[in-house]
């Protein structure tokens, strides 16, 4: 899953652009051009809906193509970037662009049957790359080679409301770190009365059991073993998290009576002032203000509670095992100039992103380390346009915890986990043994199959 529900708000439809019909087939092409130039093809486009962000993109692609005029671009603008009912059809088909847009946990499923291109070759033309976390790094790396380079990267937190905090009698400087403070502060919450709800969780389209995943982390635990091959969902941090969910839902009445939801009904909520907490990373904050009328100085982000770790996710690009070394040093190229120099390019340009009341500031994504990593702060904080103080626990809780990718198989075992997690939101006596036990078998032959 992506920390929004979707993919970067991309509002179009289609897989190519009328620029890139009219230069080449969708698909990987041999990397000539009639001018002799070394022709890539890449996705991700934003569309012509999305006004601002097109222009910048292909103001980027622009300026790559005059300070390298051997190199030809061809952008396809789709939404979402990555379409799960066709990505898999397209890569067999030989139709995938040259240099194409994967989510975190397509990594290893195009390495094993074999559509990626090894980049190990190639790294060292790749200035930035040791600057990039190697967290997010190793998610690219499968048995010692590398197959594709992290763009972006989340983590997992817990958005408050300040407002709710404060009229609660509680700190809005500082938020629950455990979900024993959790449960307590949504309790007070939830005490102010006029449909006012303390915490929210969602149970259904999947996101369920992406949130009872992200739980299970948060307490050490798993929802698969170590190898990949079984499930772990049957365990003491698996009990723990229902019956937190349980109890906060029946005992004490901070979820509110309405189940089911997906992360469009929290964010309605916390945006009406109506929702205290909900577990999200720092991109749900613009959307909170742009769509749903929350305001910056309201909306806070602290660490995942728990203490032992969080869900991270993002993306990244992969290239076609059919591109050419040429088009793949071509294509690296691209990636540093769009996306990996600190303060530059297409998500880095703080100033520019400034100009046209985009927020600045939030925490995430963070995708250097050392020197890097300083460079792109300092600019940030000189173009900072939202209250970075908000966020200041979620940056200090969240660097000590374990970061973990999402579960092998995720979306099958989200749908299974969905059931698990409603059931308990939704039947005040739902069996948490039997639940587990019965998620447990499933899971087993999902991953069986996989």
């Amino acid at each position: 899953m992506t920390s929004t529900g979707f993919r970067r708000t991309f509002v179009a439809i289609g897989v190519c652009s009328s620029l890139a019909l009219a230069a080449t087939a969708c698909g990987s092409g041999g990397g000539g051009s009639a001018s002799g130039k070394t022709r890539i093809t890449v996705n991700c486009e934003p569309p012509k809906s999305s006004r601002t962000d097109r222009k910048f993109f292909d103001a980027d692609v622009a300026s790559f193509e005059r300070q390298n005029p051997d190199i030809d671009v061809v952008t396809h603008d789709a939404f979402p970037c990555e379409d799960p009912k066709t990505f898999d059809a397209k890569l067999a088909g030989g139709q995938m662009e040259d240099v194409f847009y994967t989510y975190f946990t397509d990594a290893g499923h195009v390495v094993d049957i074999n559509q990626a291109a090894d980049l190990t070759p190639y790294l060292k033309e790749l200035k930035s790359y040791g600057t990039l976390q190697k967290q997010l790094r190793d998610i690219y790396t499968v048995n010692g080679k590398v197959y594709g380079i992290p763009r972006t990267g989340y983590s997992m937190g817990l958005i408050y409301n300040r407002a709710l905090f404060q009229r609660a009698g509680l700190d809005p400087d500082q938020p629950p770190t455990t979900w024993d403070e959790v449960r307590a502060d949504a309790k007070k919450i939830a005490a102010l009365g006029d449909g006012t709800v303390g915490y929210a969780d969602y149970s259904a389209q999947n996101q369920g059991g992406w949130h009872f995943t992200a739980e299970m982390y948060s307490q050490g635990g798993d929802v698969v073993s170590a190898d990949g091959k079984k499930a772990a969902v049957d365990t003491p941090a698996g009990h723990a998290v229902l019956e937190n969910l349980h109890d906060m839902r029946w005992n004490d009445n901070s979820m509110g009576s309405k189940q089911l939801l997906v992360i469009n009904d929290a964010q309605q909520m916390m945006g009406a002032g109506k929702l205290g907490m909900y577990l999200a990373a720092p991109d749900n904050i613009p959307i909170l203000v742009k769509e749903k009328g929350a305001s910056y100085d309201d909306i806070a982000i602290g660490p995942m509670p728990g203490g032992q770790g969080t869900l991270i996710g993002g993306d990244g690009y992969m290239f076609n095992k059919h591109d050419s070394p040429a088009q793949i040093r071509a294509g690296l190229k691209w990636l540093e100039h769009m996306y990996l120099t600190p303060g530059k390019g297409f998500l880095g340009d703080y100033a520019r992103a400034k100009r046209n009341n985009a927020p600045v500031g939030l925490p995430e994504p963070r995708l250097f380390t050392g020197a890097a990593d300083a460079e792109d702060q300092k600019i940030k904080k000189a173009n900072a346009n939202v209250p970075v103080q908000n966020y200041r626990s979620f940056l200090d809780g969240n660097a000590k915890l374990k970061m973990k990718i999402e579960p092998p198989d995720a979306q099958q075992i989200y749908s299974v986990l969905d059931g698990t997690v409603s059931a308990v939101l939704t039947k005040k006596d739902a069996d948490i043994d039997g639940l587990l036990r019965d998620a447990s078998g499933k899971i087993d032959s999902i991953l069986a199959r996989s």
